[in-house]
């Protein structure tokens, strides 16, 4: 269930005096508030007597003299005003790892039955004879995609046809 918090004001508690400050409102050193009519949006919030005057600098303050304070502040405290990101963590190792669906076939190594292999790069990539050969070829050098995005069985199954003729493949 939820609460609706619509101008509601807020309290902040401590051991001095408090008093109801608009967000608006610009408070002086007296101790005194001048109120402005506060917007539809906003809330009223309580602030204590003892942090009246450091509210009153800081609204009079603008955004790159803010965002210069905070940098001090975080340096000779040494806290970070981010967010904690230690929250959420657990929540991704929690989650279930998902298994791999499509897998990209790399022609690793020929082997002994080079004009087999030849076969099974057409069957599998549908090229003609002069494709397939140079795609055998350039695996002597160095390893050739052959297929991707193929799913996992279809991979598995293309693996063993090479494996059968003694070539060598990695799925990735």
């Amino acid at each position: 269930m939820t609460e609706e918090k619509e101008n509601k004001p807020t309290t902040a508690t401590s051991n001095t005096k408090t008093t109801s400050v608009d967000p608006g409102s610009k408070p002086d050193l007296t101790g005194t508030t001048t109120t402005q009519p506060p917007m539809d949006n906003e809330k009223k919030i309580e602030v204590p007597v003892k942090f009246q005057s450091l509210v009153g600098e800081i609204e009079k303050m603008s955004v790159l003299d803010l965002a210069e304070l905070v940098k001090v502040l975080e340096s000779k405290f040494g806290v970070s005003a981010a967010a904690p990101v230690v929250a959420a963590a657990p929540a991704v190792a929690v989650a279930p790892e998902e298994e791999k669906t499509s897998f990209n076939i790399e022609l690793k190594d020929v082997g002994q039955k080079k004009i087999d292999v030849i076969k099974i790069v057409r069957d599998i990539t549908g090229k003609g004879l002069k494709e397939s050969k140079d795609l055998v070829d350039a695996a002597a050098a160095a390893p050739q995609m052959v297929k991707e995005n193929a799913k996992k069985e279809e991979a598995e199954d293309i693996k063993k046809k090479f494996e059968a003729v003694g070539a060598k493949v990695e799925l990735k």
